[in-house]
């Protein structure tokens, strides 16, 4: 075997993640046609065929599926090489590549970055904005060199840095602004708008009215934190965001916030990244950047 490259190992884990020639050159920033002939040389390299090949589809072959667990693992390996280069003294230098959840993003985003230019201007920030399983799988493959999501997620792999907790509170009409505000077991009878499948915030609400996505309700699911504020002030029903949404997303909506009893539900926030990296002292550094930019939290909620 020979000629074997890692930009051919870039490409063919591409396409062994999308299914798909069009998706996985897009990823790479390359033709369709260049996709191909790298693929096909691949093949052509170690003897064997990777993909299946079918009108609408693509899927591997038994020594792709093999070949691509160990190609993974050598990307992983290089991304880690990378990060030693990335590396100046005892700071970070270079790209970070950060992902955040979308229930803290547009709310925490803005003063992180100010902090980290202030106190690590030396970085490159890449932010990326998605859904824990998604940002756990790129944080996984070394796509991501750290995440901000909600804690925990025991994952054996990840190490987890807490970060804050916050409250959540309960967003109703403005009709019901002063009304005594419902218990678990009230809001369970409900109208309760929750984020759509996939966003972890929609567990946690769900928890705290002790329910389940099984369970039967009067519900409609909102892609963001502002369409569902927004369904409230029209009158739908109520929902449950976190505090540090609060002045973002009630500021033009004519709803009423409020604070639950004790025991309040909460969540807590954090950093992860891999146990493996070599970033590790560095993403700690700036772990402690981003809770002095989240000192003190709003607390806006009557």
């Amino acid at each position: 075997m020979t000629n074997l490259t890692l930009k051919q190992l870039r490409y063919f884990e591409a396409l062994a993640r999308h299914g798909h020639f069009g998706r996985a050159a897009d990823d790479c920033a390359i033709t369709q046609p260049a996709l191909s002939m790298q693929i096909k040389e691949l093949e052509e390299s170690l003897g064997n065929p990777l993909f299946e090949r079918a009108p609408r589809a693509i899927r591997l072959t038994r020594f792709g599926t093999l070949f691509a667990e160990r190609a993974r693992k050598i990307l992983r390996e290089v991304e880690e090489l990378e990060d030693l280069a990335r590396m100046a003294g005892d700071r970070l230098s270079g790209a970070l590549r950060l992902g955040v959840i979308p229930t803290v993003a547009p709310y925490l985003l803005p003063r992180i970055i100010a902090k980290l230019g202030v106190s690590h201007p030396e970085i490159d920030l890449h932010l990326r904005e998605t859904t824990t399983p998604k940002l756990l799988q790129e944080l996984g493959e070394g796509k991501l060199d750290a995440a901000i999501i909600a804690l925990p997620v025991s994952e054996p792999t990840l190490t987890e840095t807490p970060l804050f907790r916050e409250n959540f509170v309960l967003v109703r009409p403005e009709a019901d602004r002063g009304r005594p505000v419902p218990t678990p077991d009230n809001l369970r009878k409900m109208r309760l708008l929750l984020l759509e499948e996939g966003h972890c915030f929609r567990d946690q609400a769900l928890s705290f009215c002790d329910m389940s996505d099984h369970h039967p309700r009067e519900m409609l699911d909102g892609s963001s934190l502002a369409t569902l504020v927004q369904m409230v002030g029209a009158g739908i029903g109520v929902t449950l965001i976190p505090e540090m949404a609060v002045p973002v997303e009630t500021r033009s909506a004519a709803v009423a916030v409020s604070q639950f009893s004790e025991p309040r539900p909460s969540r807590l926030i954090g950093m992860v990244w891999r146990k493996t990296t070599p970033l590790a002292p560095q993403l700690a550094s700036i772990c402690e950047t981003v809770r002095q930019a989240t000192t003190p939290l709003p607390n806006t909620a009557a």
